[in-house]
């Protein structure tokens, strides 16, 4: 039993947000009910997203609606709070946020709490590239996969129906920079989409376009290992798609991309996939942060040196106690997963006086998609490629997947995936639905609805 009331907040709807409340909500199912705890969860979307499905959201192998998972539906006995958090003052337990309503009449509301489980999780880490901010796009959300899915779509249109060839090649000419799980994984499904929307192109062939993929390092997909990743190189080459080694993207403005290695590319794409950095919530709080940035952190997933702080994921920096040489663990979903399940059970641990567990994982490995039945798989020392690593690749991913609900949705369309055709149609106006009513209304549409990316 709780020794007394608590109130705990919760910053994140992710991963580690996500998993934590839902571990909190069923170990404390009785104190919820009879009122001496609550679970607040304040988080800028009302969903989480599984983000290993963004690649097939963006081939159209997966509905985007599959890809994210409600929290009110998931979390019925927590208090849901659409907004963000700005600030934390942990010596005063309050923290700041900006809700949906704040934003249009009221302001920054400040919210009491007595435990803190802080999981913002990250956010793209950019470089100043001229033009990277007009002209690039992420691959981190649902929207902007499926942005992606449909820009891609509209670029095969544009080549299709421009005589200019000088438009023409820039159109068909994709950029991908960083060459981790989110780049290889996202270049891989949308030329593998790609490849298959030309044969409905009578003057678009697969040859035409160009693919390219940019990495500064000399190598990609890291956490296969170096066979591995060297297998997907070749592969990746084999089907006609540039892989730059050791280059980076030095500009994109004026829609050129201009190497390193001194090449400029024409392209009206460029995705950046190059890494991800903490949450700059963190350095709005008065916690200790490492050197990173990220929330210096025990193996019980408490803050070092603060009492009712608690964190998991990538935001934190949590001791890998299978280590020897005093690494962190890696920030991925794998150990989120299961330090959010450690996070939750330590809270309502602390809350009844009991003693805390450390929290140790053996990373199990790294599956990987290159496409439609296409993969690299690293599991408990055993290496896969081809069909049986894309299948290995997909029996994880919908075991991991959260709800019953979206094991079944998920399966269901690939199941109909394999029976009938992919999907080729663009629905780029999507992103700015109220473009044609501006125009019949007399007015001028606030944003291009063709979108100028």
């Amino acid at each position: 039993m709780v020794k007394e009331r608590a109130r705990i907040l919760v910053v994140g709807g992710g991963y580690v947000g996500m998993y934590t409340a839902l571990r909190l909500q069923r170990k404390l199912k009785a104190e919820l009910r009879r009122g001496d705890a609550e679970i607040t969860v304040v988080t800028p979307d009302p969903y989480m997203t599984y983000q290993p499905f963004l690649p097939e959201a963006a081939a159209g192998s997966i509905s985007p609606r599959h890809v994210v998972v409600p929290l009110r539906r998931v979390l019925p006995r927590c208090r849901i709070v659409v907004g963000e958090v700005t600030r934390v003052d942990h010596d005063l337990r309050t923290a700041t946020l900006t809700t949906l309503a704040g934003q249009e009449a009221t302001g920054p509301e400040h919210l009491a709490y007595d435990e803190l489980v802080l999981a913002p999780g990250s956010v793209a880490r950019t470089l100043p590239v001229p033009g990277l901010a007009e002209h690039g796009v992420g691959f981190k959300t649902v929207e902007e996969a499926i942005g992606l899915r449909n820009h891609v779509l509209e670029q095969m249109d544009i080549a299709s129906s421009t005589r200019d060839p000088a438009l023409r090649d820039a159109a068909l000419t994709f950029v991908f920079v960083g060459g981790g799980y989110a780049g290889v994984e996202a270049l891989g499904e949308l030329e593998d989409m790609a490849r298959y929307a030309a044969r409905h192109y009578h003057n678009v062939k697969p040859e035409d376009m160009k693919w390219i993929l940019v990495e500064a390092s000399d190598r990609i997909l890291p956490e296969v290992g170096p066979d591995l990743g060297r297998y997907t190189v070749a592969e990746l080459r084999r089907r006609n798609i540039q892989i730059l080694l050791g280059t980076r993207l030095e500009s994109c403005a004026d829609r050129v991309a201009v190497l390193s290695d001194g090449q400029r590319l024409p392209t009206r794409t460029v995705v950046w996939t190059a890494g991800v950095k903490p949450h700059p919530l963190l350095a709005a709080t008065d916690l200790p942060l490492t050197v990173q940035g990220r929330l210096r952190c025990t193996d019980r997933l408490t803050v070092e040196g603060v009492a009712h702080a608690w964190a998991a994921g990538d935001a934190a920096a949590v001791p890998d106690a299978t280590a020897h040489d005093g690494r962190d663990c890696a920030p991925n979903a794998q150990h989120a997963l299961r330090q959010a399940r450690t996070l939750g059970d330590n809270l309502v641990r602390s809350l009844r006086g009991e003693p805390l567990e450390p929290y140790a994982h053996k990373y199990a490995g790294s599956v990987a998609s290159l496409g439609l039945h296409k993969g690299v798989a690293h599991v408990y020392g055993r290496k896969l490629k081809g069909y049986p690593a894309w299948l290995m690749h997909r029996t994880y991913h919908l075991s991991r997947v959260p709800t019953v609900n979206r094991k079944a949705r998920v399966l269901a369309e690939w199941t109909l995936a394999g029976l009938f055709k992919r999907e080729i149609v663009s629905l780029g106006s999507l992103e700015h639905p109220r473009a044609e009513f501006e125009l019949a209304a007399g007015g001028t549409p606030s944003e291009d609805p063709k979108g100028s990316s």
